[in-house]
């Protein structure tokens, strides 16, 4: 799996929920990748609003994903349209392919942790905050204060991470442990028990939608905002749990069960909230919609 290093790139915070600057791009991601068109800003919005947002919050979302050149907007008479900046699509196509990946087969693990230790001066507190962000969504978790360890974090993507936000002292080993006690154990830099109750409660709320999505008792609107629902919060179960080696978890831990509900959903409700999308769509402007497309969790379809 490719974990992903945001850089420069100045996405929003990522939220669970219906944060509209989020939903901007959750949607642009699902069903409008790799295309080059702009959007009009009025089916942004109207899409927007199928989540509960305002007409005015959708519209100062999308002003503040421009602002932060995140978007990137062209003008048609009095209307405007948008599309993600070329660095943004990169880093959020990155993301995607860790979100549907994530916990879809057991990984191999060769019994070695790598391990981050850095120092960064209490003057630094933003660019500590940055970093401890960044190395816990590619996996890891502190032991110490500045030792970090992880099971399955890739050695480029960590040098490109210490790189990228220029920590003045950092180490970068891989190796096994010969001797812990208490909370010496790497695995204790997690709450197991934690991770495992998030897992059981996307289970108890999602797993009755499996049954509707199958049966197909779900209409299109609410497909387009369960898929984004289920997504956001199995992306919230990817920024906590490093993919911990099946070996060193409970007998039944509920991480697989997840994923496959998960799975299920999110390939499942793709073609109704596919349709959603492109009926808004049309509203605004009707040649575009032909070209949306969704993707599933081990595919993307070629562009029509």
């Amino acid at each position: 799996m490719e974990a992903f290093v945001q850089t420069d790139v100045d996405l929003p915070r990522v939220q669970v929920g219906s944060n509209p600057q989020h939903l901007v791009l959750g949607l642009f991601t699902d069903y409008w990748f790799d295309r080059e068109e702009y959007l009009p800003s009025a089916a942004l919005v109207a899409l927007l609003t199928e989540f509960d947002n305002t007409e005015a919050s959708a519209r100062a979302a999308i002003a503040r994903l421009a602002r932060r050149n995140v978007l990137e907007s062209t003008r048609k008479g009095r209307r405007t349209f948008y599309r993600l900046a070329a660095t943004a699509s990169h880093v959020l196509e990155q993301a995607q392919r860790r979100t549907v990946e994530f916990r879809a087969r057991e990984r191999t693990w060769d019994g070695s942790w790598t391990t981050v230790v850095f120092s960064v001066p209490d003057d630094q507190r933003d660019l500590r905050y940055t970093l401890r962000t960044r190395l816990r969504w590619l996996g890891y978790a502190p032991l110490y204060d500045s030792v970090w360890v992880s099971p399955h974090a890739a050695h480029d993507q960590t040098v490109e991470l210490l790189q990228s936000v220029a920590v003045a002292n950092a180490t970068v080993l891989r190796s096994q442990v010969t001797f812990a006690v208490n909370r010496g154990d790497p695995l204790a830099a997690w709450d197991v028990a934690a991770i495992g109750a998030q897992y059981e409660e996307f289970i108890a709320e999602f797993g009755p939608l499996v049954d509707r999505v199958e049966h197909g008792t779900v209409g299109a609107a609410e497909a387009l905002v369960a898929r984004t629902s289920v997504k956001d919060s199995w992306r919230e179960l990817v920024s906590v749990d490093p993919e911990l080696p099946e070996s060193l978890l409970p007998p039944g831990w509920p991480g697989r069960r997840a994923q496959r509900i998960f799975a299920r959903i999110y390939d499942g409700l793709g073609p109704l909230a596919e349709a959603r999308f492109r009926q808004i769509l049309t509203k605004h402007e009707p040649e575009l919609a032909p070209k949306a497309r969704h993707r599933t969790t081990t595919s993307t379809p070629a562009e029509p």
